[in-house]
């Protein structure tokens, strides 16, 4: 197959630091999806990023979701897997509706909360899990590690689900999950095994980057879901193409909201402005986890360690990951411990990006006001998202074409909901029957070496 893009490390130019010898390699596709992270402890970017000819984003409106996710889709993978198999793995990842919900005017939510976990992480989860099914050396026996603040955990669980070839361990913090986010990672089952961990998300974080970095479990077969992942970060360009073509009027421009923790969702709106769509501003608002607002308006980057506990959970995220993936775009280098070694283009940064923090109560506020204004049902995430865009608008001035993601279902989130707006939500149907489920986690402490002889004990590598 021809024009296969190569992938490479962020840590590639990181000479004489202590505890990194940088990856001066390339990889293609299927060893970056398989391997996760780069061996120096960089994430992989493509040296390339494939263009979309506008007439064929614009060709896309009416047409269901699937084409969208072939238009891009095709763009990074066609030198790796035929266009029919592509076809057959996309068709299988996207049985479910993509809602495009009008609020006022050409103001948008979108819904990513209809698939089978009701969270946006499935539209990534599944692509990935199907293209490492295709993809795994066969006779071998694939680990994936993932960590989660909250819904990546339930959507790659069920996801991986029954996947042949591959286990999942997921970590995530004993005390920050709702309780109906615990019972969905709790009771998957099969070939997928949660990990309740005394600590925060970073903690499951770095436990999962130092299973990845030690080279005595290389025999593990390990890989990662989580969006160190370029895998991860692929699927999640789809939506914006999606949601443009299906609301734009020819050649204007849009303004996209995302809310952001560890920022692989945001990253896949960059690349998917830099492949061709006219993003006039993508927003970042994240809750009071404010490192990157902070560094975009001071230039100096400080992690918040150990992160915020936030009413929206999956995006209490002290240092993303991600961050190393969006300081290489813009000519910058910054390591997973967080320390910044090339400071990217702030004024090109900030020119393309907007971030504010949200606090709690601004959290909440705004799931009443949108509700009493609108009749729209907001959970915390979605509402650090329109609080944020509504901050940038009354900031910069309005802006004809706007969508902002609602990246979980309100039913997720019911004590929240019911005490805030006395309603409770609909219960989609990816949730019901969930009370009734069984299945434990099993407790760890937060201890990498009990960590590692949990794994060295449990962990298959042959089918």
């Amino acid at each position: 197959m021809e024009n296969r893009i190569r992938y490479y490390s962020t840590n590639r130019n990181l000479e004489g630091i202590d505890g990194i010898i940088p990856f001066k390699g390339y990889v293609s596709f299927r060893d970056a999806l398989l391997q996760g992270q780069a061996p120096d402890e960089g994430l992989y970017v493509p040296e390339t990023v494939p263009s979309l000819l506008y007439e064929d984003i614009f060709s896309l409106k009416g047409k269901p979701y699937v084409e969208a996710a072939m238009l891009v889709a095709g763009a990074f993978l066609g030198g790796e897997i035929e266009e029919k198999l592509l076809k057959i793995i996309i068709e299988d990842s996207y049985p479910f509706p993509v809602p495009l919900e009008n609020v006022y005017d050409r103001k948008y939510v979108m819904r990513l909360d209809q698939g089978p976990t009701a969270s946006f992480k499935d539209f990534a989860a599944r692509m990935m899990a199907r293209l490492m099914s295709y993809f795994r050396p066969r006779g071998k026996r694939l680990n994936v590690l993932v960590a989660t603040s909250g819904d990546t955990g339930s959507a790659v669980g069920e996801a991986f689900k029954g996947v042949e070839g591959i286990d999942v361990n997921i970590l995530y913090p004993a005390e920050e999950v709702s309780g109906r986010q615990k019972k969905q990672l709790d009771t998957i089952g099969e070939n997928v095994q949660a990990l309740s961990v005394k600590g925060k998300f970073d903690d499951c974080q770095n436990l999962v980057k130092e299973a990845f970095s030690d080279s005595s479990l290389e025999y593990l077969n390990f890989t990662s879901a989580n969006s160190i992942n370029f895998g991860r970060i692929l699927p999640q360009m789809v939506y914006y193409v999606y949601a443009y073509s299906q609301l734009c009027e020819k050649g204007e421009e849009i303004v996209i909201c995302v809310p952001s923790g560890n920022f692989g969702n945001a990253l896949g709106c960059d690349y998917a402005r830099r492949m061709g769509l006219p993003v006039k501003r993508l927003i970042m608002p994240t809750n009071e986890n404010d490192e990157f607002p902070g560094f975009l308006k001071s230039g100096q980057y400080e992690k918040v360690s150990p992160s915020r506990a936030c009413l929206s959970n999956a995006m209490n995220v002290g240092h993303p990951s991600n961050l190393a993936r969006f300081f290489e775009l813009y000519g910058g280098t910054v390591d997973r411990t967080g320390r910044v070694h090339r400071s990217p283009d702030l004024d090109e940064m900030r020119r393309r990006i907007f971030s504010v923090s949200i606090s709690d109560a601004m959290t909440k506020n705004c799931i009443r006001k949108a509700y009493d204004t609108y009749g729209l049902i907001l959970e915390p995430h979605g509402a650090v998202g329109w609080r944020g865009l509504e901050i940038y608008l009354e900031r910069e001035g309005d802006f004809p074409l706007c969508v902002s993601l609602e990246t979980a279902h309100p039913a997720k989130f019911p004590d929240e909901i019911i005490e805030l707006l006395n309603i409770a939500p609909d219960v989609p149907e990816s949730m019901r029957g969930l009370e009734a489920r069984k299945g434990e986690p099993i407790e760890l402490t937060g201890d990498y070496g009990e960590f590692r002889e949990y794994l060295e004990d449990t962990l298959q590598t042959e089918e």
